[in-house]
């Protein structure tokens, strides 16, 4: 593994154990060239998936990616990161075992809304403002009434 500081080649594990949901092996390596410790993490992969953008463009599936935009919803929201990671995990190994190489980008968004209307409702309501492009306040209210189990006559 390459040293992320320095470059080097060849470094050292150091420690290996379980994830704390058991989906990862975590790493502790040591760099001998520039003294530099870092954490890895080696994940099961069942297949080489591709997203297929609305665009028509195709990109490599980035769980990294994913969990950025997830981590971003649930910014200062009361939820543990093993149940994140259990969440992410989870959408990873429904994408993985569909059978299918390619997925459309549609598919892996509402995935992940289905998954933050169970874990944390108000990152539920940031995701979708951002996935569904929210551009009024009417979106907002649409969206909590749905969460609230249906919109309320307000007259």
């Amino acid at each position: 593994m390459r040293c992320p500081f320095c470059g080097h080649d060849d470094t050292q594990v150091k420690d290996s154990r379980p994830s704390e949901d058991n989906s990862a092996i975590r790493r502790r390596r040591h760099c001998p060239e520039c003294g530099g410790r870092f954490t890895t993490f080696e994940r099961v992969q069942l297949r080489e998936l591709i997203v297929v953008k609305k665009s028509g463009r195709r990109e490599p599936f980035d769980r990294d990616k994913l969990e950025r935009s997830v981590t971003h919803a649930l910014r200062k929201r009361p939820v543990e990161r093993e149940r994140v990671d259990r969440m992410i995990t989870g959408i990873v190994r429904r994408l993985e075992s569909m059978g299918e190489n390619e997925v459309p980008s549609p598919m892996i968004g509402e995935l992940v809304m289905q998954a933050l209307s169970s874990l944390d409702k108000v990152a539920y309501v940031r995701f979708a403002s951002v996935y569904k492009n929210f551009r009024e306040a009417k979106d907002f209210e649409t969206i909590l009434g749905e969460i609230h189990g249906g919109v309320e006559d307000k007259d």
